[in-house]
C-alpha cells in the first residue's frame, strides 16, 4: 500500500493518508480538514461524503494507521501441534515487529503514540476492533502453557505483563538507548533478541523452559510441564 496520498488513486484512501499525517504532526484540533484535503488532492466536502465530520475521520486514520501496520506484519499463524511456547515467542515476536519495525512511516508511529497515551474514542474503538481481539490470543497461548491452572486474573496479569515488556521499548526507546551500551543495544535489545528474552522471562515465570537458544547460555530443548 502507497505511504504518499499522492500515489493512491482512491480518494478515501488519500483522505485518509493525509489526515494521519496532519494529525500526527500537529494533533487534532490544530489540523484542518482543509489542510487534509489540499495535502490530499480532495475537494473539502469529500470530508462529509466519506467520514461525516472531522471527528470521525480522526478515528478512521488511526485505525487505518494500525490497519496497515498489521498488513505489513499479520498476526502469526499455528499449524496444529505446534508448542505452546513457540506460540508464545512467534505472537511476541511479531508484536515487537510491529512496534520496533524500521520500515514503518514516523507519522504512524507519533499517531499511534499519541492515541494510546492520550486516549480518545479512537483508542477505545481501536481496543474492542483490534486490540482486544489479540489479547485474547496472547491469553489463549498463557493459558495453554499454564493448563488451565491459574485464575484468569492472573492470566491477564500475565499477558499485560508481556505488552508493558515490550511498550517499554515503544514508548521509553530513547531512554533505553541511554542506559544501555551501545554495542549492547546493537546485541541484545533487536526486536529479535527482545522477544526471546520477554518470551524466556515469561516462560520462567510459569515454569516452562525455553525451547529456543540464549544468547551466551546455550539451548534449552526439552519444555517442562508447568509447576
Amino acid at each position: 500500500m502507497p505511504d504518499s496520498a499522492a500515489e493512491s488513486r482512491d480518494p478515501r484512501e488519500r483522505i485518509l493518508l493525509a489526515a494521519g499525517r496532519e494529525f500526527a504532526e500537529r494533533g487534532y484540533e490544530a489540523a484542518t480538514v482543509r489542510d487534509i484535503c489540499t495535502a490530499a488532492g480532495a475537494n473539502v466536502a469529500a470530508v462529509n461524503y466519506y467520514f461525516g465530520d472531522k471527528h470521525r475521520l480522526y478515528i478512521e486514520s488511526v485505525k487505518h494507521a494500525h490497519e496497515a501496520r498489521l498488513r505489513q506484519v499479520p498476526q502469526p499463524e499455528w499449524a496444529p501441534g505446534t508448542p505452546a511456547a513457540q506460540k508464545l515467542r512467534d505472537f511476541v515476536g511479531s508484536m515487537l515487529d510491529r512496534m520496533l519495525g524500521g520500515d514503518q512511516p514516523p507519522w504512524q508511529v507519533r499517531l499511534m503514540m499519541r492515541e494510546l497515551l492520550q486516549p480518545t474514542e479512537a483508542c477505545r474503538e481501536l481496543v474492542e476492533d483490534y486490540i482486544r481481539p489479540h489479547f485474547g490470543i496472547l491469553l489463549g497461548v498463557l493459558d495453554e502453557l499454564t493448563g488451565s491452572a491459574l485464575p484468569e486474573s492472573e492470566v491477564r496479569r500475565l499477558g499485560l505483563s508481556i505488552i508493558g515488556q515490550c511498550f517499554l521499548y515503544r514508548a521509553a526507546g530513547d531512554v533505553v538507548a541511554m542506559l544501555v551500551p551501545g554495542g549492547e543495544i546493537d546485541a541484545y535489545h533487536t526486536p529479535q533478541a527482545i522477544a526471546d528474552h520477554v518470551t524466556r522471562f515469561t516462560l520462567a515465570a510459569i515454569g516452562v523452559a525455553a525451547p529456543f537458544a540464549r544468547p551466551g547460555l546455550g539451548t534449552v530443548s526439552a519444555l517442562e510441564s508447568p509447576r
